[in-house]
């Protein structure tokens, strides 16, 4: 017991300064963990040796990394999603597991006869990371954005698919159709179990409780560990359970709290587990080097084709099938827990789980440079791909070409340059105030579903990048009267409001050009540059709300309400 308790505070400590090192230099903690682990472990300095601690610390880790990953799963989402993101999500696991079972047998690894390293490396490499995804577009903004919104949709279903997996993973030995169904049945019967105590019984008993924080933390770590043992008695797994747990109280009323309050305590153990993996990875041979490398360089090829090509053929447009593709070009972190697992169960040689996790961390490395560069990315990749014969949904625009609808031909009288939610409410307060307006506007922007939606409703869009020169020049901004920017700073790509006033006050010196400011001193910059007026969001939220204060001092608040409810009702913008 002590040298188990000195064997973490080791690890503690280690994780803690490899960690503030990767903070400064802007990598995954992940990767710190991981190389923490190396550095105090058996294949490293030696000081943590116990195969008995290192074995509690990871299993400990990985219950607590499992349900936490149980407790962001949102069902509901997964009900909502749209086509896109289904069909992108099917095509990019099945797609990466045939291709992935093709080269990894091509490449000489093992499938059958007890040795499935070709089976649990196509599942690993066909799951991205959740943590990293997460982190940089949030980091980004782009959370909200279209490829952001399709990007997280996978990343759900990519969940359920490694749920599904583990399901069946014990039983690869003995693979017949029998034990599959009787290893669904058990999945099934906790699961249903799981979710009946959670909707009938746990609410009333959190309910109870709801004022005692520390009630609350112990009950969702005996729920934890109750499904996670009671899946062990199953023959499945206490990590499956640990899943379960969390999945069935991602939908229950104190979720939210009860996420708040693990939290912290799974940060703590999900270190523990990254270092625990660490510890584990010897210094690598030139084969395992070798294997990692094309492990990487498959997964980044694959996903590339997987991802991009069902979204290209769904008319998403280069940019939103490329972006997606990017976002998901790594190895997740759940990807080291199926490969732990066949470890554990001796599906799977030492030698390619370490040359798994090798490559996870240059992927880590790799992609999060790649994300935080997707634009520029993007916009390098997106001319070759037209010279090879593929075509954006720009094809025909703006260049002379006539052709059907209204998204050919030069800008006319009003531009609006980027399409948001301010350009989404403008358009609405025009159709229910000047609907005559709406035949002088030309919106331009690169989102594939504005640009459709905007179609539909019969209004003059060009797709394209307002941030591209060409794109400006050829859509004709230089002959329109008035020029707006809405879009703030926070969400333009590769561009600011005083760039593009710069630029469109180049192109078309005597246009009346209104722009966005986050910032109260970016107005006299907006006013230098050339704008003619600068809209600030801040001060008209902010004498909304003070109508807001007044109506509530007045006892008017529940009028001033059903004013707002009637003006909602009547709008019918692009972005809700």
């Amino acid at each position: 017991m002590h040298e188990l308790i000195r064997d973490i505070t080791l690890c503690i400590l280690f994780a803690w300064m490899l960690g503030l090192l990767a903070h400064f230099t802007r990598q995954p903690l992940i990767l710190a963990y991981l190389i923490a682990g190396f550095c105090i472990g058996p294949f490293g300095a030696g000081w943590v040796h116990s195969q008995e601690s290192i074995s509690v610390i990871s299993e400990l880790g990985l219950i607590f990394m499992l349900f936490m990953i149980g407790l962001e799963i949102d069902l509901k989402k997964i009900v909502r999603a749209g086509k896109v993101i289904l069909f992108a999500a099917g095509a990019q696991l099945i797609g990466g597991c045939l291709l992935g079972v093709l080269f990894f047998i091509g490449i000489g690894l093992s499938l059958g006869g007890g040795h499935f390293d070709a089976v649990y490396l196509c599942v690993a490499c066909a799951l991205s990371s959740t943590v990293i995804i997460v982190k940089v577009l949030y980091e980004k903004r782009e959370l909200d954005t279209l490829p952001g919104r399709i990007t997280l949709g996978v990343l759900v279903l990519q969940d359920i698919f490694a749920i599904l997996f583990l399901a069946v993973q014990p039983s690869l030995a003995n693979l017949e159709v029998s034990v599959i169904l009787l290893s669904i049945g058990r999945v099934a019967v906790l699961v249903a179990a799981a979710l009946l105590v959670s909707r009938y019984v746990l609410p009333r008993l959190f309910h109870q409780i709801a004022r005692r924080p520390e009630l609350i933390l112990l009950g969702a770590l005996a729920w934890c560990f109750l499904v996670a043992e009671t899946a062990e008695r199953l023959s499945l797994s206490r990590e499956m359970g640990a899943l379960i747990a969390g999945v069935s109280l991602s939908t229950f009323p104190y979720a939210l709290d009860v996420t708040a309050k693990v939290t912290t305590l799974r940060d703590f153990f999900i270190t523990l587990f990254f270092v625990a993996l660490g510890m584990t990875i010897p210094v690598p041979g030139l084969s395992v080097i070798g294997l990692a490398l094309m492990i990487a360089a498959f997964t980044v090829v694959s996903r590339l084709v997987t991802t991009f090509t069902p979204l290209y053929l769904m008319k998403q447009g280069l940019r939103a099938s490329l972006l997606p593709a990017l976002n998901l070009a790594q190895i997740s972190e759940f990807s080291l827990v199926v490969i732990q697992t066949g470890v554990a169960d001796h599906h799977i040689a030492a030698e390619t789980a370490n040359a798994a996790s090798f490559a996870f961390v240059v992927l880590a490395v790799l992609s999060t440079f790649a994300m935080s560069r997707s634009d520029e990315i993007t916009r390098w990749a997106i001319g070759p791909l037209k010279r090879i014969g593929l075509r954006d949904l720009d094809h025909g625009n703006g260049h002379g070409e006539e052709g059907h609808g209204g998204g050919h031909g030069e800008a006319r009288r009003i531009v609006i340059l980027g399409f948001f939610r301010a350009a989404s409410a403008l358009l609405a307060e025009i159709e229910r105030q000047a609907p005559v307006l709406l035949e002088q506007i030309t919106v331009i922007d690169f989102n594939p579903n504005v640009y459709q939606t905007l179609l539909s409703r019969g209004l003059h869009v060009i797709y394209g990048d307002i941030s591209s020169a060409d794109t400006l020049l050829h859509a004709g901004v230089g002959k329109s009267e008035m020029i707006i920017l809405s879009v703030p700073d926070a969400l333009l790509k590769g561009a600011s409001n005083e760039k593009l006033v710069r630029h469109v006050r180049t192109l078309n010196p005597t246009a009346m050009i209104v722009a966005t400011a986050d910032l109260l001193s970016d107005v006299g910059e907006l006013y230098a540059a050339g704008a003619s007026y600068v809209t600030v969001t801040r001060l008209s939220d902010a004498h909304e709300l003070f109508t807001v204060i007044e109506a509530a001092q007045a006892g008017l608040l529940p009028d001033k309400r059903a004013e707002l409810d009637q003006r909602l009702g009547e709008r019918r913008e692009v972005l809700p």
